[in-house]
């Protein structure tokens, strides 16, 4: 037995990424490599940070100090609080974009730009044409870390010549595999009732990607040369395909394995298997294969684990076959070609000599990857990057100034929104804090919560696919097929009190669905999302509300960024931001940068409606009406003490006269949010970032009466400011403006950020 390390430089790591019992090939790497190096270096303290993907989380080890939960980047920032306060010495991330939650896994950046200590990232997946997000995300991440582990010569390759990363941060650290002996295939065979046959294998949790169907297809020119031939798929289904398809893919193998003939031959082991058991499957194997579907893959766990213990391996040549199984340590074979398999395990059998020494040569390889010496290879790159650190300040210690370092946003809350929904839909008033039923529900505010719940989507926030289905069915109810137009009014009972919705509601009601396509990820939404749409895009041309029109454009955009070549989608768009650029040509004049004679609700919406049409028409002209009109807005409801003021609706502002000033209503300071996050990610102008905070701030007590809108007791909004108190009811339109403000807030800050490289 190798002597244990007993000591080392650096006390305290933390390891995070997913982590055992949770069922992935992320957990089991994260697992190994800790124990691995908890097991070598017994000075060391080592603890793990686990990412749930589910509510209840998993029955962790007690190695396990603190967990994240996938889809909310609070926890990522208390995450960070924890590691910076717990003297912990070094950071190792095992970085992978499917296990994180935001874009592209953005929302381990949050964490990673918080940390004191060095950050070591392994690599687990490098793309040769990533998307501009993945792209952006990986580079920060490296930016962000000190050193990355690479655990293929092609991985390094790429991160140099496609995300342009220094050779000298890249260690090139093999996967590590479990140290077993040489031994005869029929040592094991009995353990599983396969004595006497020769046994081919293939394991890992099963999904389509991993094209088992092309190993049975070639089963029967196999069976029809050597009959004992028995295939064991070891393995069971990945839990995401289970949750999305079920066990159709396994069905699918099975019914194959009957059609051809083979089902004697072929055994599925449907069960996620204990490392024990994993050495025995692979130690009664005579052959193994890997038959992947993609090229694109940069490592794999089981062909180095089989690699390792010396077995003969066959492969499709994705990247990481065609390094491991080089100078004669395996053989490849095309792409879902069973013929070209069937030759090669037929090929091998025949060829006892040339297989047992590919064995050996595969073992002999195998013998830099096991767990002790990778542990070594690390313990090696948290030392280069501990050293390396010492010449920099810790970001987590350099001083900001105020205007550099904006107000923390407050946390998310929806007690409230959850209140005021039930099993039908979002009800539209309430007395206090308390749902008021009896004035019922409308389209309105069922298509704002619709979009809200779109952007918690976006974000990743638990729970959003529920409130998605609510909102969007409720939609689905309330549109007419007769007049093609949406209701909008409908009593506690559940019935419409018009045929026939406000041109308002219809628009928003687009906006909406607009969202839901272009925002979330789930197929099951879209279809009703996308038909509905369609249906009551012709509608919106015949209203009269410039307001309408410019709901129904923020929604045609959302959708176009998803349906670019929808040619009715970019005519009626092109339709409708004509008539607001008319109307702004018609009434603005030298003091009067406006749309109309007369300023009343949703004022900055009509701005942002241009703005998004002038980018993506393009049209120049939109763009400047649209920065100039919101900027005189934006100037016209600054109070003299710097705070946001909005249009008053007890009088609203005609041209001439003088403005309202009360009642200040939430979905004026929405409106003005989003206007100049539009603004801001059009022209990267700060001043924009700032006006989104200065109207967000209102709901929180920078405004006239220095009182907080928002309640963060329930989570809700109340409904508005008077001029001496607030208006203490908390109803759908107003929670929703302050939860619309806060989240696009939050996508601004922690997507938009995420994929800004750090400099």
């Amino acid at each position: 037995m190798k002597k244990k390390i007993t000591s080392s430089t650096i006390n305290r790591i933390a390891f995070i990424g997913n982590y055992l019992p949770r069922q992935c090939g992320i957990a089991t790497f994260t697992t190994d490599l800790c124990e691995a190096i908890a097991t070598q270096y017994l000075d060391t303290t080592c603890i793990a940070m686990p990412v749930n993907d589910i509510e209840d989380g998993y029955a962790y080890p007690t190695r396990v100090r603190f967990e994240l939960v996938e889809k909310d980047i609070e926890s990522y920032l208390r995450a960070a609080d924890f590691l910076n306060i717990n003297d912990v010495d070094m950071v190792c991330v095992q970085f992978e974009y499917g296990i994180y939650g935001g874009k592209a896994g953005s929302h381990i950046l949050s964490l990673l730009r918080e940390l004191r200590m060095p950050i070591v990232t392994t690599l687990h997946t490098i793309l040769k044409n990533p998307n501009d997000e993945q792209k952006l995300v990986l580079e920060e991440v490296a930016a962000l870390s000190d050193r990355l582990v690479v655990m293929s010569e092609r991985g390094s390759e790429f991160l140099q010549s496609i995300y342009n990363i220094s050779a000298g941060k890249i260690d090139f650290i093999p996967h590590g595999i479990p140290d077993v002996p040489f031994v005869d295939p029929s040592f094991n065979k009995d353990l599983f009732g396969v004595e006497g046959k020769t046994v081919l294998l293939s394991f890992g949790l099963l999904s389509a990607s991993k094209g088992i169907e092309t190993v049975i297809s070639a089963l029967p020119a196999i069976v029809n040369r050597y009959p004992d031939i028995v295939y064991i798929v070891v393995g069971a289904t990945h839990p995401n395909v289970i949750k999305q398809e079920g066990e159709t893919y396994r069905l699918s193998l099975q019914w194959l394995a009957h059609q051809t003939g083979v089902e004697s031959n072929v055994i599925f082991y449907n069960r996620f298997v204990n490392l024990e058991e994993l050495i025995e499957f692979i130690g009664a194997a005579d052959i193994y294969i890997t038959p992947y579907l993609n090229e694109a893959q940069i490592t794999s766990g089981t062909l180095a684990y089989t690699l390792g213990a010396g077995k003969a391996v066959i492969s499709t040549p994705y990247w990481y076959a065609q390094e491991m199984l080089s100078e004669g340590r395996g053989v490849l074979f095309p792409f879902r070609d069973h013929e070209a398999l069937a030759e090669q395990v037929i090929n091998l059998l025949d060829n006892e000599a040339e297989r047992h020494a590919m064995r050996k040569r595969a073992y002999v390889f195998g013998r830099a990857m096991i767990w002790s010496e990778v542990a070594k290879r690390y313990m090696e790159s948290f030392e280069r990057a501990r050293a390396e650190r010492r010449h920099y300040i810790p970001p987590g210690f350099a001083a900001k100034a105020l205007d550099k370092y904006p107000g923390e946003l407050p946390p998310l809350k929806l007690n409230h929104l959850y209140s005021i929904t039930d099993e039908t839909g979002m009800l539209q008033h309430s007395l206090f804090s308390v749902p008021n039923y009896s004035h019922g529900y409308t389209t309105d505010d069922n298509a704002r919560a619709l979009l809200v719940s779109a952007l918690l989507e976006e974000l990743g926030i638990n729970d959003s696919k529920k409130l998605l289905t609510r909102y969007l069915a409720f939609l689905g109810y309330a549109f007419n097929p007769q007049t093609g137009r949406f209701r909008n009014f409908m009593d506690y009972q559940h019935n419409w009190l018009e045929e026939q919705g406000s041109d308002d509601s219809h628009g928003r009601a687009l906006w909406a669905l607009g969202a839901v396509l272009n925002k979330c990820n789930s197929p099951s939404l879209h279809g009703m999302a996308a038909w509905l749409f369609e249906q009551t895009l012709p509608a919106i041309l015949p209203t009269t509300s410039p307001r309408a029109w410019a709901f129904a454009l923020i929604g045609i955009n959302e959708y176009s960024q998803k349906f670019s070549g929808d040619r009715r989608a970019s005519q009626v768009r092109d339709e409708l931001a004509g008539r607001l650029l008319t109307l702004y040509q018609n009434n603005s004049t030298a003091d009067w940068h406006w749309y109309e004679n007369e300023l009343s609700y949703c004022n900055a919406a009509l701005p942002h409606a241009l703005l998004t049409c002038g980018k993506l028409i393009p049209n120049k002209a939109m763009s400047d009406a649209g920065l100039e009109s919101l900027a005189w807005l934006s100037e016209l409801q600054r109070a003299k003490g710097g705070h946001f003021v909005s249009i008053g609706s007890n009088g609203f502002y005609k041209m001439g006269g003088e403005p309202a000033r009360f009642d200040q209503q939430p979905v004026e300071a929405q409106a003005m949010v989003s206007a100049c996050l539009e603004a801001y990610s059009i022209t990267a102008n700060k001043f924009w970032d700032k006006e989104a905070h200065r109207a967000f701030e209102w709901f929180l007590g920078r405004n006239d009466l220095n009182l907080p809108v928002y309640d963060p007791k329930t989570g809700g909004c109340r409904d508005g400011l008077h001029s001496d108190r607030l208006n203490e009811n908390q109803g759908a339109e107003s929670t929703l403006a302050f939860l619309q403000s806060l989240l696009e807030l939050r996508l601004t800050e922690h997507s938009q950020l995420s994929m800004k490289v750090v400099q």
